[in-house]
């Protein structure tokens, strides 16, 4: 069993960056991709990106990317998602996730989520 608990979230302005902190519980978490889906209101979850068990590999949305970068920790069972350029369309639920696997053009299932913290943007 993975637990998983964001934080970082806030309300910030256009051009503002956030970094979003993902800490799990479970000797487990290092050997599953991880990854940050959102959810923005009227809109389904969206995948928004996905690293890698080891961090070799990384995945990204087209509408984040250069702007947001995933990273992980695994000595501290943390994924980081650092987030600059922001903008009022940024403004979601951001959730956390275990994934089977993660490549550089695909992930596999989402085995564990996390409760999700907000991200608001204003502009």
């Amino acid at each position: 069993q993975v637990q998983l608990v964001e934080s970082g979230g806030g309300l910030v302005q256009a051009g503002d960056s956030l970094r979003l902190s993902c800490t799990a519980s479970g000797r487990t978490f290092s050997s599953h991709g991880a990854g940050w889906f959102r959810l923005a209101p009227g809109a389904e979850r969206e995948f928004v990106a996905g690293i890698s068990f080891s961090g070799a590999s990384t995945s990204y949305a087209n509408s984040v990317r250069g702007r947001f970068t995933i990273s992980r920790d695994n000595a501290k069972n943390t994924v980081y998602l650092q987030m600059n350029s922001l903008k009022p369309e940024d403004t979601a639920i951001y959730y956390c996730s275990a994934l089977s696997y993660v490549t550089e053009t695909s992930y596999g299932s989402v085995r564990y989520w996390g409760q999700g913290t907000q991200v608001t943007v204003s502009s």
